[in-house]
């Protein structure tokens, strides 16, 4: 049963308008930033396999050949354990966060997820290692669903965009992170250690960090009015009012309460897939397969792309250094376009860039065209990124927002299991111009799911966009 809030409650608290009328604010920026702490480690992890590629197949683990989807030396099988891990957590448990709370959720999957990085970083057994990266996979996915609403339930509707975006500006440098660990380490092997193994433990720090950063970590304003504690969400918004006037050393405007009602109400399932959401789902859900065929059919097989062109193992990884850290750049062009420009054409730009310089790319035969082509994909990727989570987590409203996003994002996780093996297989069969011509098909998917039939969403309240 759907209850409006009570009038006088409303007038009282009046929540979402409060929030939605908040300037921009260093004490908001930090709030955020903690958040991007959690998923500054998520990217470690999601990228970091690509860059250690080379050094799990010098140790003899694994091997870039497949037998087969129950091949477990199979690098492929490297990456699909992770991304079934993913695609289990945000398929089925996305209403975890809807029911539990963001901050409960944020702490806790980073636990496990830094339990799980420590095991793969002392296994030596494929199948140990995979079922390790399985568990990590499954926070990881429950935190990545999770981070999107909380940033986007806290953050005002004239500057959700800038603030998510900027604050993966941090999350993404995380990439560049990852390859020069692995550009330092992997041919190294310090103290007799197997670079890889370091790389991979330097992610699990993540669980203690969180830990830290999550104390007086305020919860979802949103979240808690739409489960009936109005009280506690009045308490939150008016502290956050608070220290944004003592830093502005004025008072804040009256909040506008021409937005509509909020509803209490439990979310379901099945609203998912109502006459007003379906198509959201639909279109989310395609995009989200297709975005990962370039963003992981590229980023996690760079050096092995790289070493096809001729490369040497140490030019490989030092190149594929050159070419990620153009991600946090990526985000920061997000980050300058994200009110400017509707969110969506971004995504349509991101689209035909990454198809163009991938063209290139697969046929450059000198090192200055194959690092700026390859720059310029990572670029694309990233600024893809940077804009695709607000935009995802702006379409549906809160009550069931995260097992929304969770469900479509799913579908990116479905593509990421197999875009190891499609890779390894078109590359056997037909060398790169077979890898970035499946790349070309899923941009061209984006171009036309995304600018035909995605809704606008720039400087629009949440409960207007996803009543």
């Amino acid at each position: 049963m759907e209850l409006s809030l009570p009038s006088a409650l409303r007038s009282n608290y009046a929540i979402m308008a409060r929030i939605d009328r908040l300037p921009r604010s260093r004490h908001l920026m930090k709030i955020v930033a903690r958040i991007a702490a959690g998923g500054w480690f998520e990217f470690f992890e999601l990228f970091m396999p690509g860059f250690i590629s080379l050094g799990l197949m010098r140790s003899g683990i694994y091997t870039i050949a497949n037998k087969g989807l129950l091949d477990v030396h199979s690098f492929a099988s490297f990456l699909a354990s992770f991304f079934i891990g993913m695609f289990l957590s945000t398929a089925a448990f996305g209403a975890v966060s809807d029911r539990f709370g963001r901050r409960a959720v944020f702490v806790y999957s980073m636990m496990v997820y830094s339990a799980s990085q420590f095991a793969v970083a002392v296994l030596g057994d494929p199948l140990l290692i995979d079922l390790a990266r399985f568990i990590a996979g499954f926070a990881v996915g429950m935190q990545l669903v999770n981070n999107d609403c909380y940033v986007t339930e806290l953050t005002p509707r004239a500057s959700r965009g800038r603030y998510m975006t900027t604050s993966y500006i941090f999350v993404l440098s995380a990439i560049p992170v990852a390859a020069l660990l692995a550009a330092i380490l992997v041919p190294l092997d310090p103290f007799g250690i197997a670079g890889w193994r370091i790389v991979v433990m330097i992610g699990s720090a993540s669980g203690l960090i969180v830990f830290l950063l999550q104390r007086g970590l305020p919860e979802s304003p949103r979240w808690l009015e739409v489960h009936g504690r109005v009280e506690e969400a009045d308490r939150v918004v008016r502290e956050i009012e608070q220290a944004v006037e003592n830093e502005r050393g004025e008072p804040l405007s009256a909040p506008d309460l021409s937005v509509p009602d909020p509803i209490i109400e439990k979310g379901r399932w099945r609203e998912i897939f109502s006459r007003f959401y379906l198509s959201r789902t639909i279109i989310v859900s395609l995009f989200q397969f297709s975005q990962t065929i370039a963003v992981f059919g590229f980023t996690a097989f760079v050096p092995v792309l790289l070493i096809q062109h001729g490369f040497s193992i140490v030019h490989s990884l030092n190149y594929s250094l050159a070419i990620v850290l153009m991600a946090p750049v990526g985000a920061a062009v997000g980050s300058y376009f994200s009110e400017r420009i509707e969110r969506k054409w971004q995504l349509v730009l991101c689209a035909c860039l990454i198809g163009a310089a991938g063209t290139l790319f697969a046929t450059g035969h000198n090192v200055p065209l194959i690092v700026c082509t390859g720059g310029l994909i990572a670029l694309g990727n990233n600024w893809m990124i940077a804009i695709f989570h607000p935009y995802a987590a702006e379409l549906f409203p809160t009550r069931i927002r995260a097992r929304a996003i969770g469900f479509t994002f799913c579908w990116s996780r479905v593509s990421s299991v197999f875009v190891g093996y499609w890779v390894g297989d078109l590359m056997a069969s037909y060398g790169q111009r077979g890898v970035f011509l499946m790349i070309g098909v899923a941009m061209a998917a984006i171009i036309v799911g995304i600018g035909a039939f995605g809704p606008p969403t720039n400087g629009r309240s949440l409960e207007e966009l996803s009543p």
